[in-house]
């Protein structure tokens, strides 16, 4: 399997965003000896919080989640069932929307994969009736409930119910059709161990907004045969680029730079704009993945900085009718990078004329903006933009001295709510 194309980024150059200042933040940050210092750090596997990026070279936990998918595609099921909400579902969400598209569930392609996020009673009501559906017409369902922490309250709630369903409708075997993803030892581990599910665990040290490249998302998209060796290939090939010290090729710093220098002028809005309504996944994936690792109120040293880089996601054309107004006329404090995709600009001139179009009026209206270009919707490229990404995430992490890889404030809601729940 060859592949050429890679990520194409440019950024816009202007009184802010120079070549001097980025040299100038190169050499005042420390940018090229922390590259170095994930170059070794990644050598070490799981041993340190940057586990993620062992990720993608890992062919033994890659042979573990496919033999334990392809176990259960004996099973033929006509549905699969992600219980999860965050990390533990965006990114295979994601994937899923980009490569299959917006109406997967339209088609006669089986098995589907439906994802249980939240505790909205309405739509689980809803999903709990195609899953009965199904069980009552003898066909398999695959439940794949999928939580780091194995405490994760909306997860444990769906997955009760669901597993309600299951036990109803297939009291001698239903274990059979659960496989459950977490840390070894957490309590649903020991749960998976009592009643003889499936397990998969996920690497100590791979935060959940990092998995999307472990069982995480690799089971759930195997089991509906989305090329996961191309999605890996892709992701493992543009870490030779993001863990360059030569930034001329390094998409993830050139983003990281750029979005580091706009936050110090006042920029705290960070729009990711695609032009591609099936990408709309990607850009809540990478939300969360921006939101969690950078808006934190201290830095590594204890200080109290506040960081509050917002990140939104648009999508067009149809944005343009709705938010274009504000990021053209509103205060100038938003950021953009534009998503686009090469192969379908070179299908249609109207896209591509929308494209160029938009940014033009950006410019004219001095609204800053980078570009990124995935040659082609499909795995290789969508895994190249994951990883690049979460790369860029990383860096701009040591830019703004803020631990990227934990989220100490999340579980304040959970507190509470807890609470709530006792009384």
């Amino acid at each position: 399997m060859k592949h050429k194309k890679f990520l194409h980024y440019t950024h816009t150059l202007n009184n802010v965003v120079t070549n001097q200042a980025i040299a100038d933040l190169v050499q005042s940050s420390g940018l090229l000896e922390h590259i170095k210092e994930l170059l070794t750090v990644r050598s070490q596997q799981y041993e340190t919080p940057y586990a993620s990026l062992a990720l993608p070279d890992d062919r033994a936990l890659f042979l573990q989640v496919e033999t334990l998918a392809q176990e259960k595609k004996l099973l033929k099921p006509t549905l699969v069932l992600v219980i999860g909400i965050g990390g533990s579902s965006l990114g295979a969400k994601a994937i899923y929307q980009a490569l299959v598209g917006s109406f997967a569930h339209f088609n006669c392609q089986q098995p589907q994969l439906y994802f249980l996020e939240t505790v909205d009673q309405n739509y689980t009501a809803a999903l709990q009736k195609v899953v009965e559906t199904a069980l009552a017409q003898g066909e398999n369902v695959i439940v794949n409930v999928i939580t780091k922490s194995g405490t994760t309250t909306e997860t444990l709630v769906n997955f009760e119910t669901i597993l309600t369903v299951l036990k109803k409708y297939r009291p001698a075997d239903y274990y059979e059709l659960v496989v459950v993803i977490s840390d070894n030892n957490s309590s649903l581990h020991k749960q998976a161990k009592q009643e003889n599910f499936s397990f998969l665990s996920i690497p100590k040290q791979v935060g959940g907004r990092y998995s999307v490249f472990s069982a995480v998302g690799l089971f759930p998209l195997m089991m509906v045969d989305i090329d996961c060796n191309a999605l890996l290939a892709g992701a493992s090939d543009i870490l030779k680029n993001s863990l360059s010290t030569d930034l001329k090729v390094n998409q993830s710093a050139q983003s990281a730079l750029m979005l580091y220098l706009y936050y110090q002028q006042g920029y705290r809005v960070h729009d990711s704009f695609f032009f591609a309504v099936d990408l709309e996944g990607l850009g809540k994936w990478y939300r969360q993945l921006m939101a969690e690792s950078i808006g934190k109120e201290y830095d590594v040293n204890g200080k109290r900085v506040c960081r509050d880089m917002l990140p939104t996601v648009s999508v067009g054309t149809g944005d343009l009718h709705s938010v274009a107004q504000l990021y053209l006329n509103g205060q100038k404090n938003i950021v953009t990078t534009f998503v686009s995709v090469e192969d379908i600009q070179k299908k249609s001139e109207y896209m591509h004329a929308f494209i160029e179009g938009t940014k033009l009026a950006y410019q004219k209206n001095g609204i800053p903006f980078s570009s990124l270009i995935v040659p082609s919707l499909d795995a290789y490229g969508i895994g190249q933009f994951m990883q690049c990404k979460m790369v860029e995430i990383i860096i701009l992490g040591f830019l703004f001295q803020v631990n990227p890889f934990d989220q100490p404030n999340v579980e304040l809601y959970k507190k509470e709510v807890k609470c709530l729940l006792i009384k």
